[in-house]
């Protein structure tokens, strides 16, 4: 799209939430406006502020603006990469998409990054920073844009977490107050559509507090369309969850059942549309929720990812803010919560244990410590670790355990991976993907909240379950426990999966690409089939990387489709 005199040009990816009011904003401007698009609403926006535009907006993109009568380009990307931006620069010609595949084309054939293929295997990093899986292609990193102008190309970091307390005045029941009028603002501007809307809905609580915030919001509108992902498996089904979520708003439900015995078949589409390798077989059930909604005719899915990040959800942050009880000398608020948390949950997970004793010991002990607990100098190759390690070094912030783990977990590869698989999984079905939890407004007041107003006594997510009270079904809104869209990928690679997995690691191709031990590789692999180890997800890593230099490495990928 250009702008009335043809002099500004934008190709755009994503949703600016907040556009009508922007665009009133700009008509008392002068700005006159052709459509209701909010394409046009950023175009007008630019040619009003300039760079300084990206920090009015409320969404999710990625766009390059082409502003002809400067002869310069101008590309951003939204606050956490909820849309995606790669590119390709030899000083000589700048391409940019948003999927790698989509500048094959215009660079040519690439090598592996050995470098990033050894962080995925030995640590699972992913979109860990501007590196790409593919030499000589990067990424935008979120909260960015670049400009390039008169053959240079320079990057500008545009937004970043507040250093400021959002509760150092406040009582206790004004900061739940804000947080649900700001929850539910950002609810209300992603609902924001003139297509089939609905929700993802595992049963647990950030899904759940969408479904029911949003379906009060919608009143007339009729009932939300509900998508869920299910196992025959109690162990990994949350449908006596979300069948109460369902039942109290009066929501469509539709479930899929993630079937192992597919995987093999569309494991090489699923590595298609990633473009990279991915974590773990859980994006699989994401597929399958995302194949359901457009079989369905939902266009647009309400989604909880960012939840867990910043309000304590996963109990590595109980750890964290162990550590920092101790080193803060409160011993008896130490103990008072460890038994708290044993009283709840019985007993520790040992990745709460890990994350606390690395609050407590220096970061380069911590370090050499990592490759022997995960055992990857075992199955390893010696030659490819020794050539392509790389220790990140240490970045000094003045923050507790807690603070940083968390500023880890929303700024590292931990979010930015999640993101990665939403957008993909949803864009191979035309579906788009909205996640009220990124607002960028109810992030910063979650980042400055202390500690105790998200994990307390054994809780998680303690300001969340004290502003839903009367709003989420009283079972879900005081489950302990916690799953998401997860699959039982352990049992897998003991039963259907085990023969693909097999096959992949004692081909000569894995051999030969030199990444693993193949041996040892192969001896864990048989250990783990026979219920002697558990390694599921690592197991993954290494099918993952053979099946993707497959796919991108050994074929020229470039201009052919999937057969």
């Amino acid at each position: 799209m250009s702008n009335e005199r043809g002099t500004i040009w934008i190709a755009y990816n994503g949703e600016i939430y907040n556009y009508v009011e922007l665009r009133d904003e700009l008509r008392l401007k002068g700005y006159r406006f052709r459509s209701n698009t909010d394409t046009e609403v950023l175009l007008a926006a630019y040619a009003e502020w300039g760079e300084a535009c990206v920090r009015r907006f409320n969404g999710m993109f990625a766009f390059a603006i082409w502003d002809a009568a400067r002869r310069r380009l101008f590309c951003a990307r939204d606050r956490f990469g909820e849309k995606p931006f790669y590119y390709y620069w030899d000083r000589q010609q700048f391409a940019f998409a948003s999927e790698i595949k989509g500048l094959l084309p215009a660079c040519g054939r690439r090598g592996p990054n050995n470098r990033a293929i050894l962080q995925y295997l030995e640590h699972a990093v992913l979109d860990g920073s501007e590196d790409t899986f593919f030499d000589g292609i990067y990424q935008l990193l979120p909260s960015h844009y670049l400009v390039v102008e008169g053959g240079k190309l320079t990057q500008t970091r545009y937004w970043a977490l507040p250093d400021g307390v959002a509760d150092e005045h406040c009582s206790q029941r004004d900061l739940i107050e804000r947080f649900r009028d700001l929850f539910q603002d950002a609810i209300r501007l992603r609902l924001r559509s003139d297509v089939e809307l609905g929700s993802c809905l595992s049963g647990g609580l950030d899904s759940s507090s969408i479904v029911c915030v949003a379906s009060a919001l919608r009143g007339s509108h009729g009932p939300l369309q509900t998508f869920s992902s299910c196992f025959n498996d109690p162990a990994y089904d949350e449908r006596t969850y979300s069948e109460q979520v369902v039942s109290q708003t009066n929501a469509k439900p539709r479930f899929t059942f993630p079937d192992p015995k597919e995987l093999p078949d569309v494991v090489a589409e699923l590595v298609w549309h990633q473009d990279e390798p991915f974590g773990s077989t859980s994006i699989f059930a994401q597929w399958n929720v995302m194949r359901l909604a457009r079989q369905h005719g939902v266009k647009v899915l309400l989604d909880g990812q960012g939840a867990d990040e910043q309000l304590g959800g996963y109990h590595r942050y109980f750890g964290a803010f162990f550590a920092d009880l101790l080193l803060a000398g409160r011993v008896n608020t130490f103990w008072k919560e460890v038994w708290a948390y044993r009283r709840l949950h019985k007993s520790f997970p040992k990745e709460l244990v890990a994350r606390c004793v690395r609050g407590l010991l220096p970061a380069s002990l911590v370090r050499a410590a990592r490759g022997w607990l995960t055992g990857s100098a075992h199955w390893l190759a010696p030659d490819f670790r020794r050539d392509w390690v790389s220790e990140p070094g240490e970045i000094v912030r003045p923050w507790s355990q807690a603070k940083r783990f968390e500023h880890e977990l929303l700024t590292g590869n931990g979010l930015r991976a999640l993101l990665h698989y939403e957008d993909r999984n949803s864009m191979a079905f035309g579906v788009e993907a909205r996640l009220p939890f990124l607002d960028h407004r109810l992030v910063e007041f979650l980042y400055g909240l202390d500690t105790a107003h998200k994990v307390h006594m054994g809780w998680t997510k303690v300001i969340l379950r004290e502003a839903m009270k009367g709003v989420l079904p009283e079972r879900v809104r005081c489950r302990l426990d916690k799953m998401g869209f997860v699959t039982p990928e352990d049992q897998w690679f003991q039963t259907s999966l085990s023969g693909l997995a097999r096959e992949v690691l004692s081909d000569a191709r894995t051999r030969e690409r030199g990444y693993l031990n193949q041996k040892a590789a192969l001896r864990n692999f048989e250990s783990h089939v026979a219920g002697r180890i558990t390694i599921g997800r690592t197991i993954w890593r290494w099918l993952n990387v053979e099946l993707w230099c497959r796919q991108f490495v050994d074929r020229n990928p470039c201009g052919e489709s999937l057969s």
